[in-house]
């Protein structure tokens, strides 16, 4: 067993007593599929580094409260953090339980805001329910991290407690509430906090005995917090490569940086550093996140695919960046650097070899049974509802009135489609984008109803009113994490006369849309017009590799293949390729199923190398 410890000046980490430098790259076992884990660890060891640093988004493993999974496919964490000491390769553990990543929440679990009041990230004092979560959350994970620690044979050298806290607060009874948790589950550190440097200033965010790393940081920065905190020691906890990329971006891959000249420095110096992130993979299913705009407070939905102009792309291809980081960093090393893994393969299928999918099944026709006693004075969020992701169908009764009127959803959480009797009224984003594919006023989420040209036939019923959200990423930064999702605020039906009234008695269908979903759709399409659709490819293979679906001739939805959710598209951009790893794929005949709520007519989808 070694023993990993810190200078008593704090002028260097130190491994078996002698000084340490910390070469890490950051991979998330969350995004990559669990068959390319051993991959994307042997690819961040050939570029120089000696350690991996990874998080563990909490939800991940606790969707349901008190419902754990540490063992399936890419939830193995310990299986992961064993992986790496196979592989000579350390472990920062950067465990939350708020980790901020481009992850829907932030990594906390959806079901916390299912309390309208509750507050997060905040110590016993000021929320005992957030705490007892949390509590529990370590009490799980922890016997699983104390074997795998340095001082119990194992690769982690460090754990950090929370995230970016001085970002959010200043709460030193917190840090120190979750330092003590994990001392009480039998591991002793060593701990650290990660933070810019502004708001380690600002709010002195760390804990007793733990290191510092720095958002951003550089040898600069470095030298700064030395002077300020001089018995601590820090290493540059997160290094750009890029950065993140919303829905609506101009750019795809974000704003790649040049870390050349701050990886020289930090090698020359022998300074501890870990790449934000070196492989950045894949935000499947609806594990997205989102942010809001500091200045204008408008959402902000992160895209599906996190290559985040990475030196490892999406897919665990060594990028031009790579090959340069590696001789940059292998030129101060003395031992030679292990051989690049060879690329994996890759498929491609254009032009008349494209995809062909054809309607399959409508929405409409594949409702569940309505909430029981779901019949409210007004619409709920997903989280009372009890659900996490995908969709919720609002409909109401809508008492059919003279002259024309028009529908204003306020608060929606984040995009919908309205139908007046089944006939699509338009769409309403809370991205603030407008979609011109919408007969909708976005700013004003408002709809006209017509209700006066209704058909001859609907001229003495009720008509029926049908909403259909969809959450998108929860906000996963900043002080407005609490991101409910669904009708938030009242739907107000304006009169041309003038009077407004909110409309009340709902009933509510849910559409999590969750793992094997699409195995229990039933093949029925009553009214192929309608919007709310599902369209199905047989993709035929002699051989599997990884691919790119493009789906830039559709509009908006969601893709699996074989059973498995490649995420969200979206044709406003800039992503208009989702990733489909080849474990995903099989010899023969694998099921590509499409849902958009748009699209009416099917188009071909080609299959590419690349994301772009």
């Amino acid at each position: 067993m070694q023993r990993f410890s810190f200078a008593s000046d704090g002028a260097h980490f130190l491994l078996d007593g002698a000084p340490f430098q910390i070469r890490s790259g950051e991979l998330h076992p969350a995004r990559i599929p669990v068959e390319y884990w051993l991959h994307r660890i042997q690819m961040v060891r050939a570029m120089g580094m000696n350690t991996i640093a990874l998080y563990v988004m909490w939800n991940h493993h606790e969707s349901r409260a008190g419902v754990f999974d540490f063992h399936s496919g890419n939830r193995d964490i310990a299986g992961f953090i064993r992986l790496c000491q196979q592989q000579q390769m350390r472990v920062l553990l950067r465990p939350g339980p708020y980790v901020c990543a481009e992850w829907d929440l932030g990594g906390l679990p959806a079901y916390l805001l299912r309390e309208p009041d509750i507050r997060l990230r905040t110590d016993m004092a000021d929320d005992a329910r957030y705490m007892a979560a949390v509590e529990r959350y370590i009490g799980a994970l922890a016997p699983l991290v104390e074997p795998l620690m340095i001082d119990r044979g194992g690769p982690i050298l460090m754990l950090q407690i929370e995230n970016e806290f001085g970002s959010y607060a200043s709460n030193p009874a917190y840090l120190e509430a979750l330092r003590q948790l994990w001392l009480r589950h039998g591991i002793a550190g060593p701990f650290y906090t990660e933070d810019g440097l502004a708001q380690l200033r600002q709010n002195r965010t760390t804990v007793q005995g733990g290191a510092i790393a720095l958002s951003n940081g550089d040898a600069a920065q470095l030298a700064a917090v030395r002077r300020e905190f001089p018995d601590v020691p820090a290493l540059a906890g997160e290094v750009y490569p890029g950065w993140l990329t919303h829905w609506g971006d101009a750019a795809l891959q974000g704003t790649a940086v040049d870390l050349g000249a701050t990886l020289d420095a930090l090698m020359q110096r022998q300074l501890s550093f870990n790449l934000y992130v070196i492989h950045g993979g894949t935000n499947f299913g609806f594990t997205a996140g989102a942010n809001t705009d500091p200045a204008s407070g408008a959402y902000q939905p992160d895209i599906t695919s996190y290559d985040y102009a990475a030196p490892i792309s999406e897919q665990g291809v060594a990028t031009p960046k790579y090959l340069r980081y590696r001789a940059l960093i292998g030129a101060y090393l003395r031992e030679a650097l292990p051989a690049v893994p060879a690329p994996l393969p890759t498929l491609a299928r254009q032009g008349r070899d494209a995809l062909e999918p054809r309607r399959y099944a409508s929405l409409w026709d594949n409702l569940p049974a309505a909430l029981p006693l779901a019949q409210t004075e007004a619409p709920q969020s997903f989280e009372t509802y009890g659900q996490n992701t995908g969709f919720v169908l609002y409909r109401h009764r809508l008492q059919r009135e003279p002259g024309a009127a028009r529908l204003e959803l306020q608060n929606l959480h984040d995009y919908a489609t309205v139908h007046i009797d089944g006939q699509y009224a338009g769409a309403v984003s809370r991205a603030g984008i407008p979609p011109w594919y919408a007969q909708l006023t976005h700013a004003a989420y408002e709809a006209p109803l017509a209700l006066a040209d209704a058909a001859p036939d609907v001229a003495q019923r009720d008509l029926l009113l049908d909403v259909l959200v969809e959450g998108m990423g929860r906000v996963n930064y900043g002080a407005a994490l609490a991101d409910r999702k669904g009708l938030l605020g009242p739907a107000m039906l304006h009169e041309t006369a003038g009077a407004s009234r909110a409309l009340t008695g709902w009933e509510v269908f849910l559409l999590p849309m969750a793992d094997g979903y699409v195995d229990t759709l039933r093949e029925v399409c009553s009214d192929p017009q309608r919007r709310g659709l599902f369209f199905r490819a047989v993709l035929s293979l002699d051989a599997c590799g990884d691919t790119y679906l493009d789906m830039s001739r559709w509009t908006k939805g969601v893709v699996w293949v074989n059973g498995h959710n490649l995420g969200r598209y979206w044709n406003i951009g800039p992503q208009q390729r989702l990733f489909c790893p080849a474990p995903w794929l099989k010899r023969g005949d694998n099921l590509v199923t499409i849902f958009d709520l748009h699209q009416i007519e099917p188009q071909p989808v080609e299959l590419a190398r690349t994301l772009t």
